[in-house]
């Protein structure tokens, strides 16, 4: 998955689906002007640049130093504004620019931009339905994690900025906490477990020097005194600068850090035995039926209503599960499918030892099948990524056992490389069966890829390449995995079994997620139904479960994402015969930056219509 900021999401990165019909190019009846063309672009511009400032957190991940010092603006009033900005937006856009006499790639941004708009207003509707503070990514464990890892120190000016932003973090982590307690005052909360993850990370975060005597250093101060080092190495400040530097940091770690996350951790415990100690799902809270819908329109970019998800997540189990009884078969199995499930869950060579030394052999064994693939990536793709990318470890003040891996995008110009994130506090929560799966879906050619290049994309408006779709850019991730072993992955059959186990999660998701806020299953329900046909281990069912407990909706885009993908290739192939080149049909797919399934339908379509003439 790709780690979520969510409260940068919820200012309207996810948008909806386009039009119900496939349309292809302008008819030749009417003329495209370019310089109609030209002059929209260059308003996308102007305009990218107005919304990028209101986001300094955005600018610093896309390698920026604009607003260097400043943490965005996070109350439900500040998502309000640019609400308020963005609809003014639509009107000038609409007033002043014909539609009909754009290029294709134009009037894709128009609708792109339109869309934004409509659909980041309608997800805001729901704000007092939303958990502020939960597991998989709210502000309490992000906004550290950007600035160690986006937060770049080069100079004096970068050090005193990063400073600011510790002092900032305080600000923007209150108004996270306002917006929570106003929707638990209307009785919505996240289930109780959620409470115990916030406050663990929190008090985490405010554990070792300098909040205490211990002997190890906090994560962020640890961050903050190699990163003020760093400069000393280089040439750029003398040690006393440095010292006065590091004197400043553990202020701003004192007297603004640690107060905001103590009142955090105060509230959460406060607040914690009003929460459900049996978790529901979203249709038990107020207008949760409508939210959850909602949810679903968003992740998926589709109109698909959870009845229709639940039954194609049904199919898919089915399909899976015979996938699932070949390779039992072909390994020679003696014995019914649960029993193969225990026998890949529990069998001491299908993990790596639960130790440092277990723990570094997962970590380079997935970065030489990255690797490995690198090197066959140009006989599939013709556009590839500048950004390299690097598998880490999750740092352990935000580290879960059997937490989902996840991604950390690289920046546009390729500096910074993308980060393949993994949990590795529990290694019996990492089978060796679906390691090179997770390695492909979370880099390459998986979401590094497809994020990257995106990032990198000159041929469209900037904010088409910075935009996010959860069903296309999870569905493009699903998709790789698949896409690997064509392109000669898994030869391991046990791996190979990995990767449907991989899958079939996907479509299991599309049952229990609906399952939960839509049909009113209990959280064992959920597991018992995951278990079933899964050899995943438990800690790992349980926290997936859990997972989509606080992510209504998200899990629903990953299959809903992959399928649509492959029925475009496959409409593609059937119709262009022996003119369909799969690295055609990749740089069309990855070259317009993510897209809603509809939208990305169209492109598709214009595809197969301008490689036919």
């Amino acid at each position: 998955m790709i780690s979520r900021l969510s409260f940068i999401a919820a200012l309207a990165l996810i948008i909806g689906a386009c039009s119900e019909e496939p349309t292809v190019e302008t008819p030749p009846a009417v003329t495209v002007s370019m310089e109609e063309t030209d002059r929209l672009n260059a308003w996308f511009e102007e305009k990218n640049e107005e919304r990028l400032q209101f986001s300094p957190i955005e600018l610093t991940t896309l390698g920026r130093k604009e607003q260097y010092d400043r943490i965005d603006e996070m109350s439900m009033e500040s998502v309000q504004e640019q609400l308020d900005w963005q609809a003014a937006t639509v009107e000038e856009l609409q007033a002043n620019f014909d539609y009909d006499i754009l290029d294709f790639e134009a009037k894709t941004s128009y609708d792109l931009w339109v869309y934004l708009y409509e659909q980041a207003r309608d997800n805001f509707a729901f704000a007092q339905q939303e958990y502020i503070f939960e597991q998989m990514g709210g502000m309490h464990d992000s906004l550290p994690v950007i600035l160690m890892n986006y937060h770049q120190v080069e100079t004096l000016s970068d050090a005193e900025a990063y400073i600011s932003r510790i002092e900032g973090v305080g600000r923007a982590l209150g108004q996270q906490l306002d917006w929570a307690q106003y929707n638990a005052e209307r009785s919505v909360r996240p289930p109780r477990f959620a409470y115990e993850f916030v406050i663990d990370a929190s008090r985490n975060l405010i554990s070792g020097q300098p909040f205490d005597d211990s002997e190890t250093d906090s994560a962020l101060w640890s961050d903050a005194q190699t990163k003020i080092d760093s400069l000393v190495e280089s040439g750029e400040i003398e040690e006393t600068t440095a010292d006065e530097l590091k004197a400043r940091a553990q202020t701003a770690l004192q007297n603004s850090f640690q107060p905001a996350y103590t009142e955090l951790v105060e509230w959460l415990e406060e607040d914690m035995m009003r929460a459900p100690a049996e978790p529901v799902g979203v249709s038990a809270l107020p207008l949760g039926t409508a939210f959850y819908n909602q949810m679903l329109r968003s992740y998926t970019t589709t109109d698909l209503t959870a009845d229709e998800i639940h039954q194609i997540g049904l199919d898919e189990v089915e399909r899976l599960r015979a996938d699932m009884e070949a390779i039992k078969d072909e390994v020679g199995f003696v014995g019914d499918m649960q029993a193969f499930f225990q026998f890949v869950s529990n069998g001491y060579q299908f993990f790596y030892a639960n130790n440092d030394e277990g723990r570094q052999r997962y970590l380079d064994e997935s970065t030489e099948y990255i690797e490995n693939m690198k090197e066959l990536l140009p006989e599939y793709f013709g556009i590839l990524p500048k950004a390299d990318l690097v598998v880490k470890r999750v740092e352990p003040f935000r580290e879960q056992d059997g937490a989902a891996a996840h991604y950390f995008q690289s920046s546009p110009d390729g500096s910074v490389p993308g980060v393949y994130y993994i949990h590795l506090s529990d290694m019996n929560a990492n089978p060796i069966t679906e390691l090179e799966a997770v390695a492909y879906h979370e880099g390459l050619p998986g979401h590094h890829m497809q994020i990257a290049i995106a990032l990198e994309l000159e041929s469209v408006p900037s904010f088409r390449s910075q935009s996010f779709f959860n069903a296309y850019v999870e569905g493009w991730a699903l998709y790789t995995e698949l896409l690997a072993k064509e392109m000669g992955g898994y030869q391991d059959p046990y791996s190979d079994f990995g990767r449907l186990v991989s899958e079939m999660w996907r479509a299991v998701r599309l049952v229990v997620d609906t399952g939960l806020h839509a049909k009113g299953w209990s959280e064992q329900q959920a597991i018992d139904y995951f278990a079933a046909n899964v050899s995943t281990p438990l800690p790992s069912i349980v926290s997936e479960v859990r997972r989509y407990l606080v992510l209504p909706g998200q899990a629903t885009s990953y299959k809903i994402g992959m399928l649509k993908i492959l029925e475009l290739r496959e409409r593609a192939r059937e119709e262009l015969g022996d003119a369909f080149d799969i690295r055609d049909f990749h740089d069309v797919v990855l070259g317009g930056g993510a897209l809603p399934l509809d939208i990305l339908e169209r492109r598709v379509n214009n595809y197969i219509e301008m490689t036919r003439v």
